[in-house]
């Protein structure tokens, strides 16, 4: 088993705090790449909204979510020593499993893979984001 990642929040309290931590380099990705793109000011101010800057936040945020890759059989002890609660999405007929454990909500959000590890990850710290942490960063106080 491995691990790729860092951010794993372990209150309602720290994911706000990281979400809002967050915000200046998701602001900074999205006019750097605006600027890449020639948009004159105009065009900035049209296309620029607050939603694609939250887009980039969101996006940011689910990146950095902490994953263990490993074994059906590793995610299940993992799954045992937490007693959380667990959202699996996948195959009963692979051997290999992608997690990331949610402590500021005892959730547990898996999916299965075969070959795939990449593709798996990037897929796991999207569902994560949108299965734990939407909720809980659109409640209010957690502003991009």
């Amino acid at each position: 088993m491995h691990e790729d990642g860092w951010l794993a929040p372990a209150t309602e309290a720290e994911a706000h705090e990281t979400y809002s931590d967050l915000a200046p380099a998701a602001r900074t990705v999205v006019r750097e790449t605006a600027k890449a793109m020639s948009f004159d000011h105009e065009e900035y101010d049209d296309r620029v909204t607050n939603e694609v800057v939250e887009t980039a936040l969101d996006a940011l945020f689910a990146s950095l979510l902490r994953v263990a890759i490993g074994t059906r059989a590793e995610f299940e002890t993992a799954r045992e020593e937490t007693g959380y609660d667990a959202d699996i999405e996948g195959s009963d007929a692979v051997e290999n499993a992608v997690w990331h454990v949610a402590p500021a909500t005892e959730t547990i959000v898996a999916a299965t893979f075969q070959d795939a590890e990449t593709a798996a990850v990037g897929t796991l710290r999207r569902q994560a984001f949108g299965k734990v942490y939407r909720d809980v960063l659109s409640a209010e106080g957690a502003e991009p």
